[in-house]
């Protein structure tokens, strides 16, 4: 059965012990911790060492698996720290973006090499390297996620299949999931108001707020037979968004989200 998660960037501006006690009431199965550098970092992966156990016995009292962590940086020695910090704590998937700018080949196939490279490292410590297509990068849409899946062949690579990065690159997201769905390993889901850039305010990324045909993208996930995670990640929240706001986004997404995997006999 598909289990759902949050990542912890939504409480960024509350420790990992408050995240974790609210995302567990809202009824979600595990958490995607974020280590990224400069925006949240829950898991700080310099010391990694130090928080393991507090990590871990955090989640486990609040019955929360690590469904993944957030690093978003294609440096490998950092990447490297979070694949021993992933091994050693029990989180499955390392997320990251694919870099490069969109439209152009030379970025395409230098994103696709170091993909490669970091997904092999990945790979010796038992650990899934995932990447998104993310708008205005080299990967950003299907053809160019389709063009990395043909080209890394390490069984530790995987793509992060996110419909809001799809819809805003102008693609249906529940018409471009069965494509690429047979290297999907992790799935971070948002929902966002018309196509542009930005994702919007962190209310709108709730799911059932915008305009992504998210009961269609579940649908094409479950007929495709995905069992992996699916996590909510909502960027933008401010100290100004009080803990109540935060946790209201991810109960309203979670409330959507069980109840379109129920229905879709997914949960």
């Amino acid at each position: 059965m598909i289990q759902v998660g949050v990542n912890s960037v939504l409480f960024k501006s509350y420790d990992f012990a408050q995240a974790a006690q609210l995302i567990a009431r809202c009824g979600y199965d595990g958490v995607e911790i974020s280590a990224i550098q400069g925006m949240c970092e829950h898991l700080e992966l310099s010391r990694w060492q130090e928080q393991k156990d507090e990590l871990q016995a955090i989640a486990r009292d609040n019955g929360l698996k690590f469904l993944s962590m957030e690093v978003a940086s294609l440096d490998e020695e950092r990447l490297t720290l979070a694949f021993q910090a992933a091994q050693a704590i029990g989180i499955p998937i390392v997320n990251i973006g694919p870099g490069g700018k969109s439209g152009s080949d030379e970025d395409l196939a230098a994103s696709v090499a170091k993909l490669t490279h970091l997904s092999e490292v990945a790979g010796t410590y038992g650990v899934t390297l995932c990447v998104k297509a993310h708008v205005g990068n080299a990967i950003y849409n299907t053809p160019t996620t389709l063009a990395a899946m043909e080209q890394i062949s390490s069984p530790a690579f995987g793509i992060d299949m996110d419909p809001s990065h799809i819809h805003r690159s102008g693609e249906n997201a529940e018409e471009a999931l069965p494509a690429v769905l047979s290297r999907v390993k992790h799935i971070h889901i948002r929902d966002c108001k018309g196509r542009e850039q930005g994702p919007g305010p962190i209310e709108l990324q709730a799911c059932g707020r915008g305009d992504i045909d998210l009961f269609g993208y579940c649908e094409a996930m479950v007929n495709g037979g995905y069992d992996g995670p699916v996590v909510l990640e909502v960027i933008g929240a401010q100290p100004t968004h009080s803990i109540e706001h935060v946790t209201a986004v991810a109960s309203e997404s979670y409330g959507y989200l069980n109840a379109v995997l129920k229905k879709l006999g997914a949960r």
